[in-house]
């Protein structure tokens, strides 16, 4: 089910890479920052940067490790990188929001400042 909100630059959400993309691409469930501003008009792309709590060998100038105090429920456990140079546009029915604890999920999760 499509998000009922509109999406922001800095929204940190889930994203369902399972269908249309084939390995080494994307190709399942993770987390992503939204850098795509907010469309005048209705528009049901987005743009977005992958997210990863595997960290990239080597590590390339394109490649951000993410502060955790900046990142909503089980993500700011964990190190976790910005795939820079794995940017997608993808269609706004892939995303759902970030499971923030125990049945309760974020409904926009706006990324931090640290």
């Amino acid at each position: 089910m499509p998000l009922t909100f509109h999406l922001h630059p800095g929204m940190v959400l889930m994203c369902d890479f399972n269908t249309g993309f084939k390995a080494p691409e994307m190709i399942k469930r993770r987390s992503v920052v939204v850098i795509s501003p907010r469309p005048r008009r209705s528009n049901l792309l987005c743009t977005i940067v992958p997210l990863s709590t595997t960290a990239p060998n080597p590590v390339e100038p394109f490649h951000h490790r993410m502060d955790p105090r900046s990142l909503p429920g089980k993500l700011s456990k964990k190190e976790t990188w910005a795939k820079c140079d794995m940017l997608a546009t993808v269609s706004l029915g892939r995303f759902d929001r970030v499971m923030a604890g125990r049945g309760r999920t974020e409904s926009a999760f706006m990324l931090r400042n640290g």
